[in-house]
């Protein structure tokens, strides 16, 4: 079954959708991206995106840092993605793909007098981390805190490097520092640490990105488990400390952290707390749970 894209007002397959190779974002990073997850729930046989405004609302954000102006509302774009999702016919996990970008292919590092356009493609995706348990090291790769925080393409290449070079030594991620040293994200998560009976992640000052799944499980944490979660300075001594250890994100869901620069995280299980909030985001993601059945948009027509 072919994947589809939406490209220059245009739906069509994947392997189609081209741009030319002078277009300036491809060589300066001008373009915003989202990654928006479909979730398939087998029993009802639907697929239901998953906050699907709060995504396009950060796109909007990041579009207003680099001056790129759609003709498109949140609206709008909400609309296409679930035309787009309906018309793949895909019936399992999804990945969406959308970028707001400079489209003119016009060499120059700027912002003005480009023009800007939007396209999207959708393809299943299973497990970003393909692993129960994830070991993770702290990379030596720097967090960068100059640009403001939004999902702009040209910020995640020290992410990749971080990945990469957390691979190459035998780990499943990296978790990067801020320039002070604090602890800030994975290369393409948020984190939290368990600590006694609240939840503690970086705070918005030290320059993450503010996830829409970190997001949902701090409601679902206050709301379901009645456990708080403190915003705050993480020091890396902290991370062979902690109870239990894990990372969100639209690609990894919550994904358990059993083990960092090859030291336990508590006794390298699946945490108390860590379980319970899997449980409770995977049923909502799939529209198990009637009191958050509004960030599900299923896109099949019954």
């Amino acid at each position: 079954m072919p994947s589809y894209a939406y490209l220059k007002k245009k739906f069509v397959p994947l392997e189609e959708a081209k741009i030319g190779v002078m277009t300036n974002f491809a060589h300066y990073g001008t373009g915003v991206f989202e990654g928006i997850r479909g979730n398939w729930n087998k029993d009802r046989k639907q697929l239901y995106i998953f906050r699907l405004k709060e995504h396009y609302d950060r796109l909007m954000s990041g579009c207003r840092v680099l001056n790129i102006d759609l003709p498109y509302t949140v609206d709008d774009l909400c609309k296409l993605t679930v035309k787009l999702v309906a018309k793949s016919q895909l019936k399992e996990d999804v990945y969406i793909r959308p970028v707001a970008y400079k489209s003119s292919e016009a060499m120059g590092v700027r912002l003005h007098n480009l023009e800007n356009d939007f396209f999207a493609f959708v393809f299943p995706w299973g497990r970003y981390l393909d692993t129960d348990r994830a070991r993770c090291s702290v990379s030596s790769w720097r967090f960068p805190t100059e640009v403001p925080r939004a999902k702009l393409t040209g910020l995640y290449v020290t992410n990749a490097l971080a990945k990469s070079e957390a691979v190459g030594n035998g780990f499943d991620e990296a978790i990067m520092l801020t320039p002070g040293g604090y602890v800030a994200e994975g290369s393409g998560e948020n984190l939290f640490l368990v600590i006694g009976d609240k939840l503690v992640t970086p705070p918005a000052s030290d320059g993450i990105l503010i996830g829409i799944t970190r997001d949902a499980i701090m409601k679902l944490a206050k709301n379901e488990l009645g456990i708080e979660t403190v915003e705050r300075h993480v020091n890396r001594l902290e991370l062979y400390n902690a109870d239990e250890i894990f990372m969100t994100g639209t690609a990894a869901h919550v994904t358990p952290i059993s083990e960092i620069d090859r030291r336990k995280v508590a006794d390298g299980e699946i945490g108390k707390v860590t379980a319970k909030l899997q449980k409770l985001y995977h049923d909502v993601i799939l529209c198990k749970n009637k009191k958050y059945s509004d960030w599900c948009t299923p896109v099949y027509t019954k």
